[in-house]
C-alpha cells in the first residue's frame, strides 16, 4: 500500500478501501487531474462549532494540494434529516429554514475553506437533482438496498430493537446522499466516523451507475470541552465558530489536559513535536491559534491580554466542591452568594445581568452537567459582583 502524505494522514481515522491496488494515496499520485472531494452538510441548525469544522479542515487540505472541494448543501435531504445517531425521527424543516441556515453555515466556513481560488470549490444544492426524481428513479434507488441492510445501520438497529418508530422516508436518506455522489462524480467523500454507512452507500451507488466507486475518508468526532461527550451545543460543551474572540479564547485556554493532544492534531496545523511541555502553555497556544484562525492575530492578542488582566485582579473564589451536579445556573448563583437566592438568580438571568466569562447567560434553564465545565471561569452579576469558580 502506498504511504499516505502527511497532510492526508493527520487526524484521519480511516480511509477505505486501502489495499495495494486500490488506495487513496496511489490515486492522488497517479490520477492526472484534480480529485473531486465531496463533503455533504445538512443545514438543520444555524450555528457551527469546532467539532463541525474538522471535515472542512481536511477538505481545505485537499484544496491546498490542488484538488476540488465539492460541498453539497443538503437543502433537500435536510428536510428529511439524517437519522444517524438519533433515537427518534428528526423534525422535518421547511425549505425556507434550510436556505437561511445554509447561508449562515457558509459564512461561518469562510475562515476555513478557500472560496477564492478558481477551480478549488464547488457549492452544489442537492435539490438540483433530488427534487425532480420521479417514482421510477426512486424505485430504482430503493431496489439497490435491502431492509436487512438498512437495519444493520446502527441507529436504525437500536430504534428497531427498542420499538421506536422508523419511518419509511428515513430509509431514503442514505440513498439520496449516496445519489449525491453519483451526480457530482465524487472521487472521495469525507465524513465523521459515524457516517461510514452513508459513505459506503455512495460507493455502492457509484458502482451501480457504472462509475468508479469513491474513496471514503473518515474523521474523528471531537469530544467537547467537558471531556466526556461529543461536542454539542445542547450539552453546552462547545466552542462556537460565531463565538466572539474573548469567549472563544476563554473556553479554549481552559481546555482539559486530556483533550489537548486531539485538539492540536484536529484543529491546528502546528507540528505536534514542537508543542511546549507545560500544559498551561499548551492551553494558551491552542487558544491563541484558534482565535487567530477565526478572528485574526490582533483579536487573539486582545483576548489574551484580557484574560491576563482578569487573572491579575483580586477576584474572590468560590469552590464548586459543595455543588451537586448536574446543577442549574440559578442554583449556583444563589449558593455562591452572587444572588440572594435561587429565585433571585432566575430573575438576574432573565434580566440579562449574568455573564459567564464574556458570554451573557439569558436562559433560566441553563444547566451544567459537571464542575469541569465551569472551573477557572469568572461568573458575574452586574458590573460589581463576580467570582472565579474553582474545584
Amino acid at each position: 500500500m502506498s504511504a499516505n502524505p502527511e497532510w492526508l494522514a493527520r487526524g484521519t481515522s480511516e480511509i477505505f478501501p486501502d489495499n495495494p491496488d486500490d488506495n487513496l494515496a496511489k490515486a492522488i499520485a497517479e490520477i492526472d487531474r484534480p480529485l473531486r472531494v465531496k463533503l455533504g452538510i445538512d443545514p438543520t441548525g444555524s450555528d457551527l462549532h469546532l467539532g463541525h469544522s474538522i471535515p472542512f479542515r481536511k477538505l481545505r487540505d485537499f484544496q491546498d494540494a490542488g484538488h476540488t472541494a465539492v460541498v453539497i448543501i443538503g437543502d433537500f435531504t435536510a428536510q428529511i434529516g439524517d437519522p444517524t445517531g438519533k433515537s427518534d425521527v428528526r423534525k422535518q424543516l421547511t425549505a425556507e429554514q434550510v436556505k437561511e441556515n445554509a447561508q449562515t453555515y457558509l459564512e461561518q466556513l469562510r475562515p476555513i475553506l478557500d472560496f477564492d481560488t478558481p477551480g478549488r470549490l464547488e457549492i452544489r444544492y442537492n435539490s438540483e437533482w433530488l427534487k425532480d426524481l420521479d417514482l421510477a428513479k426512486t424505485q430504482e434507488l430503493l431496489a439497490t438496498m435491502t431492509v436487512q441492510q438498512m437495519l444493520a445501520k446502527e441507529g436504525f438497529a437500536k430504534r428497531y430493537d427498542s420499538e421506536n418508530p422508523i419511518y419509511i422516508h428515513e430509509f431514503l436518506y442514505p440513498l439520496m446522499q449516496g445519489y449525491d455522489s453519483v451526480m457530482v462524480e465524487a472521487d472521495v467523500e469525507l465524513g465523521g466516523t459515524d457516517q461510514k454507512f452513508n459513505v459506503a452507500v455512495g460507493r455502492d451507488l457509484l458502482r451501480y451507475f457504472g462509475k468508479k466507486p469513491q474513496f471514503g475518508l473518515l474523521l474523528p468526532i471531537l469530544v467537547g470541552t467537558d471531556g466526556k461527550e461529543k461536542m454539542s451545543k445542547s450539552l453546552n460543551n462547545y466552542v462556537g465558530l460565531k463565538d466572539n474572540h474573548h469567549t472563544m479564547y476563554q473556553k479554549l485556554q481552559n481546555t482539559l489536559d486530556t483533550l489537548l493532544p486531539d485538539y492540536f492534531e484536529l484543529l491546528t496545523k502546528i507540528d505536534l513535536g514542537t508543542l511546549p511541555e507545560n500544559p498551561r502553555e499548551q492551553q494558551k497556544l491552542l487558544a491563541r491559534e484558534i482565535v487567530t484562525q477565526f478572528h485574526g492575530a490582533d483579536a487573539a492578542t486582545d483576548a489574551e491580554k484580557a484574560v491576563q488582566n482578569v487573572a491579575a485582579a483580586n477576584i474572590p473564589e468560590f469552590s464548586l466542591v459543595e455543588i451537586e451536579f448536574p446543577s442549574p445556573l440559578f442554583y449556583i448563583l444563589g449558593a455562591s452568594g452572587l444572588c440572594s437566592s435561587s429565585g433571585d438568580g432566575r430573575r438576574q438571568i432573565k434580566g440579562g445581568a449574568v455573564r459567564l466569562d464574556d458570554e451573557r447567560m439569558t436562559d433560566i434553564n441553563t444547566k451544567f452537567e459537571s464542575a469541569e465545565q465551569l472551573i477557572d471561569k469568572v461568573l458575574r452579576v452586574g458590573k460589581k459582583k463576580f467570582i472565579r469558580l474553582i474545584p
